[in-house]
């Protein structure tokens, strides 16, 4: 037993010093002495190391106040159009009511269809009458000559021949007086339409715009510096058949240096700017000095190229069939009305006409004087990035510059934020190892946090279609907020929230902690930035943004001390992440005012649902991720965060009432292609086999189902993907290479027979054989001036050579080869040949099958009064674009 002489006894003497106390209980002596220091103003929002819970509703409301006002606005914000009475004060001026009656005259045409009367007599009569006044008016300084070009050639799209005869291009080009010069400025836009309605968006509007500059330019007292060649496209819906036979054949392609591509997925707006170049840096500076109303954004290149967009421009063909660097800018406003019957003028806003218009003019200027576009060959120094703030101004640099921007930021706030780490271990009385050994676990739960913020919306999505319930924000944008960003801001929160519940004992204060976790989040955005910008992904610089505003906070609070006190670094982070937010939510609202509409079209094998939650989750991280942990500073931070999923589950219950139904007659309408159809399939000795007719329908969304109850036999409806096992291509009549990819998707229904008119036919001129193993097929192809050939060897054969585009044989692509042809002013039968190889020699089977397409788009007359009744009883919100068309095969 050891003596209690020996036993040395260690007594804590009560101190008042808190350096002397143990942290943990220092931090709370200096809590209570905070809060009897507290002024009034502290008093009422600080309680107990946080903020009072009631100013949470007002912290929420803050940022959505933000968007309302000010972000919302600059999207949407168009300048004051100016008028024919305004003309005489501004004569160099772009005049937004002459545009517009451009547009009226041209739209009441009503739909101009290649091969139409409308588009290839009227369209032509209306912009030649136009040019007739613009001459009248023409100054002394510019000199105007007309080309109306009439042109037949193919190319390769979407792995499919693109093969056109007689379509039109009428072309203007205004020159300095005697000038000599051989550069030109080529502005593109197309005056034909889809079959479904007059096309005042796509694209009558560019059309309209480009007259108005043309008339502008012509009377001007100032001279461009090169000439300018005004393309107005005669058949961009075909499609881009027009421009293809311009660059590739027109006198006046050659010389033309550099791009102003206009074109439409919407009804007005403010055109944005989604492709530039490639590899032109020039364009792009060009385009900052002379835009008036800059609206641009790499982001939206990146999508457009890399397919995320059902769409496809004139541009591509310039850029890859001429060569010619420039600019793509096109309408996305409104983008419900797009290629539909409600794609009207009367509600083309003429805000719209001025923004494009004005910018339009000096755009051409400003590139037409450019030094570059003498040889712009040697101006190609990759790729750009580029993005408008607010419509106010815009940023652009090259690639390089970008790449150097991103490493130089995310590495700045890699450092800011560990410098921040370390000194909250000094302050806090902990050793640094014991706060990185937090900062790992804090790294590690924000991970959690992200993949719990996608996976909710994601399982929302999933259910959302389980249960019939798509596209319930198609009409109502706001139900989005509450479906697919609550959730994700629920999932990022409710991990930290759950984190420091458990550990709430912990010796860093909550302050400290939600500082940590913001600085977690900033490392992990840094380290996207590097990851992508070693992908080469230009749109890294959203992040690099959000990284470069916060760490200019994080520096702040460091230099003023403020980043100890456990309230009071909120307000320096807030003020340095408004500009960011702002400008985020800015883009963001741009984006999904763009896509929501999108996901009417894109068919009914694609969850819309899943595509906007991922969507929603991707902007969540990029305007919310430095938002939402803030909500841990206030008290009952888990029931507010909390109250985001009631937010979720009401907007579940809203979707499931008439408020949630997608489509609006007129405004937000649902989509069908519906072709009545006829099918004949002929066996090998030339005797039909199989016959039948019916209603071929495409649906263009996922609520197919909405109408199964409303159209006449909808409830007979069969999928055609049986018949895709027995006939080639499913045996339908297949209008376009987009069609050719969702072709399973169609439904048929049987229905009386539609009325033809010449059927399309293919005479054999001559059969010879070249050697024991080849045979050649000379024939002759008339019908309507919209054709599909489908050519599927048989029995061994191979097709070796044909007249048609040589790059599906060179490139081996795989049978059955798709030939889409079409004519506009002169409908000759189309001469072309076949050589096939038989290797075992043997040429008493079947060589090869032929199947004809023949569509009527544009016939109206031809719609038989059963069809007329079966379209009727579609409902109101349906746009349904209806045609006659015929599918035959024949064996050779």
């Amino acid at each position: 037993m050891i003596s209690e002489k020996k036993l040395r006894r260690r007594v804590i003497t009560p101190t008042s010093e808190a350096s002397n106390a143990d942290p943990l209980l220092a931090g709370r002596q200096l809590h209570l002495v905070d809060e009897e220091q507290a002024n009034c103003c502290e008093r009422a929002f600080i309680s107990r190391e946080k903020i009072k819970w009631y100013w949470a509703p007002g912290f929420i409301l803050f940022w959505l106040l933000i968007y309302c006002a000010i972000s919302i606005p600059a999207a949407n914000h168009l300048p004051r159009p100016l008028s024919i009475k305004d003309e005489a004060k501004n004569p160099e001026r772009f005049i937004a009511e002459r545009a517009e009656l451009n547009l009226q005259r041209l739209v009441a045409l009503g739909p101009r269809v290649v091969g139409s009367r409308e588009n290839e007599m009227g369209s032509v009569q209306v912009i030649t009458s136009t040019m007739q006044k613009v001459r009248a008016e023409l100054g002394s300084v510019h000199d105007i000559e007309v080309d109306v070009q009439v042109a037949s050639g193919s190319y390769i799209h979407w792995e499919a021949v693109n093969m056109y005869q007689s379509i039109q291009n009428f072309v203007v080009k205004i020159s300095p007086k005697g000038s000599n010069s051989t550069t030109y400025v080529l502005i593109n836009s197309h005056y034909d339409s889809v079959p479904a309605g007059p096309g005042a968006g796509d694209d009558g509007s560019m059309v309209a715009v480009m007259l108005e500059t043309l008339r502008v330019l012509a009377k001007s007292k100032y001279a461009l510096k090169h000439p300018a060649v005004f393309l107005f496209n005669g058949a961009e819906e075909n499609p881009l058949q027009a421009s293809h036979a311009f660059i590739t054949q027109h006198k006046w392609a050659k010389n033309c240096k550099a791009l102003i591509n206009l074109d439409s997925a919407g009804n007005g707006g403010r055109e944005i700017l989604f492709q530039s170049g490639p590899n032109h840096p020039w364009l792009m500076k060009s385009y900052r000095r002379a835009i008036k109303h800059p609206y641009a954004s790499t982001m939206a290149e990146e999508m457009f190229q890399h397919n995320f967009i059902p769409s496809d421009t004139d541009f591509r063909v310039f850029r890859d069939h001429g060569a010619v660097p420039g600019l793509d800018m096109a309408y996305q406003h409104n983008g419900y009305v797009y290629h539909t019957r409600f794609d009207r003028a009367e509600i083309f806003p003429r805000g719209s006409f001025q923004n494009t218009g004005d910018n339009l003019l000096a755009l051409i200027r400003e590139i037409s004087s450019a030094p570059e576009l003498e040889d712009t060959s040697k101006h190609a120094e990759g790729h750009t990035v580029y993005y408008d703030v607010m419509g106010w101004f815009l940023v652009f640099y090259t690639e390089t510059e970008g790449i150097i921007l991103n490493v130089v930021v995310a590495i700045g706030a890699i450092v800011a934020c560990v410098v921040a780490i370390m000194l909250m271990a000094k302050n806090s009385g902990l050793k640094l190892g014991q706060v990185l050994k937090r900062t790992l676990h804090t790294f590690a739960m924000l991970i959690l946090g992200v993949v719990a913020g996608f996976t909710l919306p994601i399982i929302i999505a999933v259910f959302m279609d389980l249960v019939h319930l798509p596209l319930s924000w198609f009409t109502h944008n706001w139900l989005i907020l509450g479906l697919y960003f609550c959730p994700f801001f629920f999932g990022l929160a409710i991990v930290p929230a759950l984190h420091f519940h458990y550990t709430s004992t912990d010796r860093l204060p909550i302050g400290q902690r939600v500082q940590l976790l913001l600085h977690c989040h900033c490392l992990f955005l840094a380290l996207l930035t590097l990851v992508l910008t070693i992908c080469s992904i230009r749109s890294a610089f959203v992040f690099m943004l959000t990284c470069l505003f916060y760490t200019v906070g994080v520096v702040f609070n460091l230099s003023t001390s403020l980043h100890s006190r456990n309230v009071a670094w909120i307000i320096p982070h807030i003020v340095c992440y408004v500009p960011p937010f702002v400008f985020f939510a800015y883009f963001s609202h741009g984006f999904l005012a763009t896509f929501i509409p999108m996901l009417g079209r894109f068919g009914d094998s694609a969850n819309p649902d899943l595509i906007i939650a991922v969507f929603s989750a991707a902007v969540g991280l990029l305007v919310g991720g430095f938002i939402v942990p803030m909500l841990h500073m206030f008290r009952k931070s888990k029931t507010i965060i909390c109250a985001l999923l009631g937010i979720t589950l009401v907007c579940i219950i809203i979707a499931v009432t008439p408020l949630g139904f997608p489509y609006r007659p007129e405004t937000s309408v649902q989509r069908f292609a519906v072709l009545h159809a006829q099918r004949t399939f002929h066996d090998a000795n030339n005797n039909v086999r199989r016959s039948e007719t019916g209603y071929f329908i495409m649906p263009q969304d996922r609520r197919t189902y909405s109408v199964k109850n409303k159209v006449i036999n909808m409830t007979l409806a069969r999928s055609v993907k049986d018949e895709c096992k027995k006939e080639t291509l499913c045996g339908f009549p297949l209008y376009n290479m987009r069609w050719h990819k969702t072709r399973e998707r169609g439904l048929w229904i049987p229905a009386s027979a539609p009325a033809l008119s010449q059927l399309p036919v293919v005479k054999v001129v001559s059969k010879k054989q070249l050697t024991a193993n080849k045979m050649r097929f000379e024939m002759e192809l008339s019908g309507p001036d919209h054709m599909g050939i489908v050519i599927q060897p048989l029995n061994g054969a191979r097709v070796v050579g044909w007249s048609f585009h040589q790059a599906p044989l060179r490139l081996n692509y795989k049978p059955p080869y798709y030939i889409y042809f079409s004519y506009g002013v002169n409908g000759d039968a189309l001469k072309f040949w076949l050589e096939l190889e038989k290797p075992n020699g043997n040429w008493t089977t079947s060589t090869f099958e032929l199947g004809l397409h023949g569509h009527w788009i544009h016939h109206k007359e031809l719609h038989t009064a059963d069809f007329k009744k079966f379209l009727d009883s579609f409902p109101s919100y349906v746009d349904a674009t209806p045609w006659p068309a015929s599918y035959e095969t024949w064996l050779y």
